[in-house]
């Protein structure tokens, strides 16, 4: 969902970068990290170095684009310091952790030096159960961006190249999946809770607000997803100023297939002040899915249901009049898992635009997951964006459905996911 006053307190958010809560200025101390740029007394490792796992999608210049993209790595010693590229968003919020102990946040500034882990880190000295530690860092804020120039241990330490997780998920999505209006945006929203949620699960997040399905311009994103989600940058000013009309296209060689992609989107399409019909959605939503096929022949695709807000009527509370393409979507889902469709499958390239037939016979890939009863109207905030408990309920829902649909274990067994959460009555008697 996206509005004019989406857009003003976007444009406040890109100027301050204040998280606001319940409309006021969220409190904050973060750390100020910045050091001396000399770094002649660390060992010093560039960013294309093997050691650093890049997580969701990162450009050839390691610049980090769409929904909490981040790094990954093991290390020796006590200390841990990035430099940060001139392409870096001023002022941008990261996420960083040790090991399996809780997200620490901090600002960074573009070409400067952060010194994120040093012997006054709490739990540094701590060598077990996780060994060598482990470092991972998320940028929180959907509109900002990273550029890594560099990573840096202490002298006579190393990085150590650590494996990826045996399953991996993709969300596509626009504002609700991006996590607009949550605390911490992207590290706040439900598709992060999903794929951090599920546990030993390799996750990318390509949601953006106010992108369409339909490829056109909706509140300002100049593309839509049937087209963007080919490309490496999303629809931001900022992917503008980098690459005009010209953006990388992504290269899905670049890592393993997606085991399961779940897709929500369709909200902007649905305002009628974007003008999309429903054919027009549907045939975007159909190429999306087709595109995944074809990119990921073996991939489960999970299509949500939208969800359009609640309305009081006389002493209680009803869902939107009209909850976005509800029969449309589910009809297009029953018919990707037609005998008709499975005989002779499609799949799309959003870059050459062109439909080809698949490689034969599909078995059913495609269902559709239904929304309706996880949040009340309690869990929308003002802007019609999930609150954080909204959030937590629907990743908890779909974590869920994957487990009974699929069979995948939950294996996020204690590590935080969601930060700032621990709220609790300490009365015990009156």
């Amino acid at each position: 969902m996206f509005s004019l006053l989406s857009l003003v307190i976007f444009g406040l958010s890109l100027s301050s970068a204040t998280i606001l809560q319940n409309g006021q200025p969220k409190p904050s101390n973060y750390p100020d990290t910045r050091i001396d740029s000399n770094v002649s007394s660390f060992k010093t490792y560039p960013a294309d170095a093997p050691e650093i796992s890049y997580k969701g999608r990162w450009d050839s210049k390691h610049v980090s684009w769409w929904s909490a993209p981040g790094i990954k790595f093991g290390y020796t010693g006590q200390t841990v310091a990035i430099s940060f590229g001139n392409l870096t968003s001023p002022g941008v919020l990261i996420a960083y952790r040790i090991g399996g102990l809780d997200w620490m946040f901090t600002n960074v500034t573009a070409g400067g030096t952060h010194l994120l882990v040093s012997a006054d880190t709490p739990g540094s000295s701590l060598t077990a159960p996780i060994n060598p530690w482990t470092f991972e860092m998320r940028v929180t804020n959907w509109a900002y961006g990273l550029q890594i120039d560099s990573v840096h241990v202490a002298a006579g330490e190393k990085l150590v190249k650590l494996p990826d997780f045996g399953r991996r998920i993709e969300v596509i999505g626009d504002s609700l999946a991006a996590g607009m209006y949550t605390s911490y945006e992207g590290l706040s929203s439900w598709a992060y809770g999903l794929g951090a949620g599920l546990g030993d699960t390799e996750y990318s997040i390509t949601a953006y607000p106010g992108i369409c399905a339909a490829d056109q311009d909706c509140w300002g994103n100049p593309r839509g997803q049937v087209h963007q989600w080919f490309y490496t940058s999303d629809t931001s000013y900022r992917a503008s100023v980098a690459y005009g009309d010209n953006p990388e296209p992504w290269d899905f060689s670049k890592r393993p297939a997606a085991d399961i992609v779940v897709i929500n989107i369709g909200t902007n399409d649905q305002n009628a002040a974007n003008n999309v019909s429903s054919t027009v959605y549907i045939d975007a939503l159909t190429k999306i899915i087709q595109g995944v096929h074809g990119k990921w022949p073996k991939a489960q695709v999970i299509v949500m249901s939208l969800w359009l807000g609640f309305y009081q009527s006389g002493n209680s509370y009803f869902p939107g009049a009209s909850q976005g393409f509800v029969n449309e979507v589910y009809q297009m889902c029953k018919w990707f898992n037609s005998d008709d469709y499975l005989r002779n499958p499609t799949v799309y390239d959003g870059v050459t635009k062109k439909t080809a037939r698949g490689s034969g016979r599909s078995e059913p890939f495609v269902h559709y997951f239904n929304t309706t009863g996880i949040m009340q109207h309690n869990d929308i905030g003002p802007q019609w964006h999930p609150t954080d408990v909204g959030a937590i309920k629907v990743a908890s829902h779909l974590q869920q459905f994957i487990r009974m649909t699929f069979g995948w274990d939950l294996y996020a067994t204690g590590p935080e996911v969601f930060h700032d959460t621990l709220y609790w009555n300490d009365q015990s008697g009156y």
